[in-house]
């Protein structure tokens, strides 16, 4: 149910003073959507308010155009514009620390947020002190002279190692007699040649086939002495 007419006129009214805007019908209506105004109710109810002198509007050819008389509003003088810029610089320096306190707040926040509750630290104390007691078994029996390694492990363990020594040594005897076949009678330096090519000895890059070799023994001989 649309209101009465002197309450549209009071609606109407305390929209456009509150707008302080220029305002056409359509911008009225459309705002005044909830008070289940008319569009051409509205028209009319403006049309009155300027008749009455309660509003100003002016006629840009079939459109008119409506605003809130000035002369209602309390201007502030230059000396009240000051006071009111110092004011609001006051009041924006305020705002800033405000600003700066609650990030300050937040970060504390965040900060505590991500530290462990102290659920999780017993927690982690619980499992930090069960590696602990698994660490120290182990030491105790490595003092003992337990063996941890299986023996059928250690066996296959140095199965593999003796098969890849032996790899070692055949592919070094194979890439040998290549290379003195290739270089037998090249009249290239043989050290240029190599560089040349990209080939690396073992003695190159830091490792001795003969050292590994060793070490296979030394495992062996130590396992007959135990």
């Amino acid at each position: 149910m649309a209101p009465k007419s002197d309450n549209t006129e009071a609606i109407v009214l305390n929209y456009v003073n509150e707008q302080n805007r220029p305002l056409n019908s359509q911008n009225v209506a459309d705002s005044l959507q909830k008070f289940n105004l008319k569009k051409a109710s509205i028209q009319k109810t403006l049309d009155s308010l300027a008749d009455s002198g309660k509003i100003s509007f002016k006629e840009y050819g079939k459109q008119k155009i409506y605003l809130a008389r000035q002369d209602q509003f309390n201007i502030p003088n230059n000396e009240e514009l000051a006071s009111m810029k110092e004011e609001n610089a006051k009041l924006q320096e305020h705002l800033d620390q405000q600003k700066k306190a609650i990030t300050e707040v937040e970060g504390e926040i965040k900060s505590l947020q991500s530290n462990l509750t102290l659920e999780q630290i017993h927690d982690k104390e619980a499992k930090l002190r069960k590696e602990v007691k698994e660490m120290e078994d182990k030491l105790v029996k490595l003092r003992g002279g337990v063996t941890l390694v299986r023996p059928e492990e250690k066996k296959a363990v140095e199965a593999m190692y003796s098969e890849k020594i032996s790899l070692w040594r055949r592919r070094k005897r194979m890439f040998k007699d290549l290379w003195d076949a290739i270089t037998e009678n090249s009249p290239k330096d043989l050290k240029e040649f190599k560089e040349e090519l990209g080939i690396e000895y073992d003695e190159d890059v830091g490792v001795n086939l003969q050292s590994f070799s060793e070490l296979l023994q030394h495992g062996k001989k130590r396992a007959r002495g135990q």
